[in-house]
């Protein structure tokens, strides 16, 4: 049994409310899903306690950071045990200018979402950080266009 089998409707009501506008207030909540304010606080200290609440995040424009471009880098490792995934996952995570990271399954272990100033920029890192690495056996790197993320995660529990 997971701590997240005892959420009800009311707290699925509660994180969509959040994940569309974490800056809604209290009262706000407690309104839009019939409790009372004492009781809507109680229920996302409990949600944030159970880890189904991980945080509230600001979207920002990459352009107003410098980000002049985004790319998709896949990369296929020579070597899969879990020390060496789990440790390569590791490094992935704690570069800056990765933006998400995904184990995959398919020709390709690992999808890297990375943020880079321009060319040159994207380039050093790709040459630097990735190639470099002795549990890379092959990579390709795909240039993002554009991109939209839906902010939404939708319950299944009734799926």
């Amino acid at each position: 049994m997971s701590a997240f089998d005892s959420l009800d409707q009311t707290d699925f009501e509660l994180l969509s409310l959040l994940q569309k506008n974490a800056r809604m207030s209290n009262k706000e909540l407690a309104a839009a899903v019939g409790l009372a304010p004492s009781s809507c606080l109680a229920r996302i200290q409990r949600l944030r306690a159970s880890g189904a609440l991980r945080g509230f995040h600001a979207v920002v424009a990459p352009e107003a950071l410098g980000i002049g471009l985004q790319a998709l880098v896949a990369i296929r490792m020579g070597q899969h045990s879990r020390a060496k995934v789990k440790s390569f996952w590791k490094y992935l995570s704690n570069l800056p200018q990765v933006l998400a990271v995904y184990h995959v399954t398919g020709a390709h272990d690992f999808l890297v979402h990375v943020a880079a100033k321009g060319p040159d920029h994207l380039r050093d890192l790709v040459l630097d950080a990735f190639t470099s690495r002795p549990e890379v056996a092959h990579l390709e790197t795909s240039l993002l266009f554009d991109h939209t993320r839906n902010h939404v995660i939708p319950p299944m529990h009734m799926a």
